[in-house]
């Protein structure tokens, strides 16, 4: 294990262990002279008007993709498990999107979603003229909007790995349960739902882990605008190290980008592995 422990070492903790060193000085990323400041980085986060954007964004696309997302591929799941002939066209189908690049999808959404997009000229062929937006340019609706790009990108991920435990369901089960007269949603619910528990954790925990971690699709949309508004904490990590020269206050965004992933995966583990017992 040694060959292994040494690359992880190189490459992962000695690296985190000299951010969380520069989190604690305003080193620009480039000079050999940089200054120790504290913790006046992370008090930065929580008060500057983009560091709050950026962390309550980042928050919110976690909760609503996490949830929305696995509804959907859970509810997707148990239509393209049953006999129909169209099963396997449908799951080629749903999960078309997830083997796209995320900058292909990213472009291509923002290609929609422009004021002259085939979103807004649908809506004006069907006579809903009136509810044309400039849907990336809205600050209200550009987060919103990008959740929806996440969500079509990656429910078919979620699908696959409900529609494996779907299919470990024994069939003599579901059999038993309606011949206790059990209805089709309480088989759902009291049968089917407890023996998807490890498929449900799995899916929550890369939910909340890709929702925290999120950067291609907003980057290649909006690179965080407009004025900021649809920033993630991982946008502005890449704005302010590599763009803005700020390499210190990036690197307390990884800080705080890390305790968040770390903090949500336990606490969700812990949750969804009582419900597994």
């Amino acid at each position: 294990m040694l060959p292994a422990a040494a690359l992880y070492i190189f490459a992962v903790i000695i690296p985190s262990v000299q951010g969380g060193a520069y989190s604690l000085t305003d080193w620009d990323g480039v000079s050999t002279d940089s200054q120790f400041v504290g913790l006046r980085q992370y008090v930065l986060i929580f008060t500057d008007p983009y560091g709050q954007t950026a962390v309550k964004n980042t928050v919110l696309i976690t909760v609503v993709v996490t949830i929305v997302q696995n509804l959907l591929g859970f509810f997707i799941a148990l239509g393209v498990n049953a006999r129909i002939k169209s099963r396997n066209i449908l799951r080629v189908l749903f999960f078309a999107p997830v083997v796209i690049t995320s900058i292909a999808i990213g472009f291509l959404w923002q290609n929609l979603f422009a004021p002259n997009g085939a979103i807004n000229q649908v809506l004006e062929l069907v006579g809903l003229g009136a509810l044309r937006q400039d849907w990336l340019g809205n600050a209200d609706l550009v987060v919103w909007s990008i959740m929806i790009v996440i969500i079509w990108q990656n429910v078919g991920y979620s699908m696959v790995i409900f529609l494996a435990g779907l299919q470990g369901v024994p069939e003599e089960v579901l059999e038993a349960a309606a011949i206790d007269g059990a209805g089709p949603v309480r088989r759902t619910w009291h049968v089917v739902r407890p023996m998807l528990a490890p498929a449900i954790t799995i899916n929550v925990m890369l939910s909340v882990i890709g929702g925290f971690k999120i950067f291609d699709q907003v980057f290649t949309m909006t690179k965080g605008g407009p004025g900021g508004a649809s920033n993630t904490i991982s946008t502005l990590i890449y704005q302010n190290a590599f763009q803005l020269g700020r390499f210190g206050y990036g690197a307390a965004l990884g800080v705080v980008l890390t305790v968040f992933v770390a903090v949500a995966s336990v606490i969700q583990y812990r949750l969804l592995s009582k419900q597994e017992g």
